[in-house]
């Protein structure tokens, strides 16, 4: 049967990217925007934490409820709502006159982020049939890496134009035009009606926050710590309790079941384990930049231009090539390029040029390319489309998570190994970071603070080389490419204000 695809479909696509750009620009701009606006906030160390920390809490723990109120109500419905509130909070946060406005502001920001940023895949897929997915995904990704490469850039373009509220300002028109767009281009679809499951949403909700909160604290706290500890005991208790209320109530709001299939599985293991290595990489890259080769920020962000630029040669390349040699090849293919470009990070010295960073870059940019839309490709093509949403936020809970266990985990090898190899005549403040080791204007602490650093960060990102290899074999060994599927079921021509309803899913 001869398929009729909706004739606005690339259309709708620079909307999900739009919506998708918004809020990765956002948070890697933000980064850039912390000295000025903790300054002009009178924001102390305390506040800052929350600033930065309290949409990452808030987005995390609503994912999976987000994702299932898309497929329950509609998935444009949501990513609009979502995109309201997002617009609306960065407004509010422009004009922030205090660090509890801001906090606030931030807080909704990521109840708006945590409602689009499901939306936006779940629609991706349901509009795009099989034979084009894999282009679409690929534009999608990439409009992702240009963002998370140019936030850091036009952050602090903006700070330097205007002041720091501007890098929530800009949120707002393109939140705008995509709230606009979307009501006038986009489709419509849920899956069928299934009854609601509170129960499920509350233990995620509660789960995934404690968890990001206990990975969070744990670099600066220590296991041990009664708040470290005891959020991670509350997240252990409510996810494990989360796993058995979704398998035995007759309404789950998660399908569990997703996990047997060896594509989602496989996928989910290795976006996690790939997440871990990416999550730490800008953290400790960009202070190597800024503290030991003395770049600006604005200089900081530039430099992962190769990264970028390599990253969208390979995502053209896996179009072309990912439908003849499969996912399975070209994600082994492409995550032991990145295991390659990590372990290339983990050789670089003080007085390496931009050169060789720059050739780093290039590999992790390329093994990235070929490797994440491959993965993506495989683990939403094992759901169901009438579960499109919930499985969308399955995506971006595990890469959440791991980015977050990333930055936490080699953070943490970076501090400590850094601490314990500083002088032992250096003074207690040069211990703590090689930020304040530079503060203190001693040439020869200045110099071992950079040696030590760059010995510290060799390590963090050789064991994100192991970690990514590990999951080029892992995937290598689960995952398995799907055999051919009939016409996909989403791609039949509808005005822009019926709902699409859902058809079987056929592996």
């Amino acid at each position: 049967m001869e398929v009729i695809r909706d004739p606005r479909r690339w259309l709708v696509l620079i909307v999900l990217c739009l919506s998708t750009l918004v809020l990765v620009v956002d948070n890697m701009a933000l980064a850039v925007a912390v000295p000025p606006l903790t300054q002009d906030l009178q924001a102390g160390a305390q506040d800052m934490q929350w600033i930065l920390d309290s949409y990452i809490l808030v987005f995390a723990g609503l994912l999976l409820t987000s994702g299932s109120l898309s497929d329950r109500f509609g998935r444009r419905r949501v990513m609009i709502i979502g995109l309201v509130l997002f617009g609306l909070a960065s407004l509010v946060a422009t004009f922030a006159a205090s660090p509890g406005e801001l906090i606030a502001a931030r807080v909704v920001m990521g109840i708006g982020g945590a409602l689009v940023m499901p939306s936006t895949l779940s629609i991706l897929i349901t509009v795009f049939d099989g034979t084009e997915r894999r282009k679409a995904m690929t534009a999608w990704s990439a409009v992702a890496m240009i963002g998370l490469v140019g936030g850091p850039v036009l952050g602090g373009a903006l700070i330097a134009w205007f002041w720091w509220g501007a890098v929530f300002l800009i949120n707002v028109p393109i939140a705008v035009v995509a709230i606009i767009a979307a009501v006038v281009l986009m489709p419509e679809s849920k899956g069928p009606w299934r009854k609601p499951d509170p129960l499920g949403a509350v233990l995620s909700a509660v789960g995934m926050t404690a968890l990001v909160w206990s990975i969070i604290e744990l670099p600066k706290s220590g296991f041990g710590h009664p708040s470290t500890l005891g959020a991670l005991v509350v997240a252990v208790v409510s996810l494990g309790a989360f796993v058995v209320w979704e398998r035995r109530t007759p309404a789950p709001m998660v399908p569990l079941a997703l996990f047997r299939d060896r594509a989602f599985s496989g996928g989910s293991l290795a976006l996690t384990l790939v997440q871990v290595g990416n999550g730490g990489l800008l953290l400790i890259l960009t202070q190597y930049l800024q503290y030991v080769l003395d770049y600006t920020p604005t200089q900081a962000g530039l430099a992962f231009i190769p990264m970028a630029a390599a990253s969208l040669l390979c995502n053209t390349l896996g179009v072309t090539f990912g439908s003849r040699i499969g996912n399975r090849t070209l994600a082994v293919v492409g995550l032991t390029t990145l295991a390659a470009g990590f372990g290339k990070l983990s050789t670089l010295t003080p007085e390496d040029g931009f050169a060789m960073l720059a050739a780093a870059l290039c590999v992790l940019g390329a093994g990235g390319g070929l490797a994440m839309p491959a993965i993506t490709s495989a683990l939403m093509g094992a759901v169901p489309p009438e579960q499109a949403g919930v499985g969308s936020a399955l995506n971006d809970t595990i890469q959440q998570a791991g980015a977050a266990l990333g930055i936490a985990v080699l953070g943490s090898v970076v501090t400590s190994a850094f601490t314990r190899n500083m002088p032992a005549d250096a003074p207690e403040a040069a211990r703590r970071s090689i930020g304040e080791a530079l503060a203190l204007g001693d040439t020869g602490i200045a110099d071992a603070a950079r040696d030590v650093f760059t010995a510290a960060m060799n390590t963090a990102f050789l064991g994100a080389a192991l970690g990514v290899f590990a999951a080029a074999i892992l995937t290598f060994v689960i995952m398995r490419d799907r055999t051919a599927t009939p016409a996909a079921p989403a791609a039949t021509e509808i005005p822009a204000t019926s709902t699409v309803r859902d058809r079987s899913f056929t592996s």
